[in-house]
C-alpha cells in the first residue's frame, strides 16, 4: 500500500493542531495556581478541544495510508511545541534541543520518503 501525499499532509496538520493544544493546556494550567476551582477555564478547555479536534484530520489521514509511515509523523508536534514554547513562553532553545529537533525532522523525512 502506498501512502498518498494527502494522508501525509492530514497527519502533519493534525500534529500542528495538537501542538497548539499543548500551548493552550499550559496557559490554562497556569490558572490552576489559584485553586482547582479554575479547572474549567477557557484556555484549558481550548487546549482539550484542540487535542480532540486534532484527531479528526489524523483519522482522515490514516484511513488511506500506512500507519507505519504516518504515525511517526505525529512527532512533528514535538517540533512545533518547541517552537511555540520559545515564541509564547520564552523558553530557551539549547544546542541539545536543536539537535534533537534536527533528528526528528530527519526521521520524518526518511519515513515519509520510504513510504512512497
Amino acid at each position: 500500500m502506498r501512502t498518498p501525499i494527502s494522508s501525509i499532509f492530514l497527519v502533519l496538520f493534525a500534529s500542528v493542531i495538537g501542538s497548539f493544544g499543548a500551548v493552550f493546556l499550559k496557559l490554562g494550567a497556569e490558572r490552576l495556581r489559584y485553586g482547582f476551582k479554575h479547572i474549567l477555564n477557557a484556555k484549558l478547555v481550548t487546549g482539550i478541544l484542540l487535542y480532540i479536534g486534532s484527531s479528526i484530520p489524523f483519522i482522515m489521514g490514516i484511513r488511506n495510508g500506512e500507519l507505519s509511515v504516518l504515525y511517526p509523523m505525529v512527532s512533528l508536534g514535538y517540533v512545533c511545541a518547541m517552537v511555540w514554547s520559545r515564541l509564547f513562553f520564552k523558553e530557551h532553545l539549547t544546542p541539545g534541543k536543536l539537535g534533537a529537533l534536527a533528528m526528528i525532522i530527519a526521521g520524518i523525512v526518511c519515513i515519509s520518503s520510504g513510504g512512497r
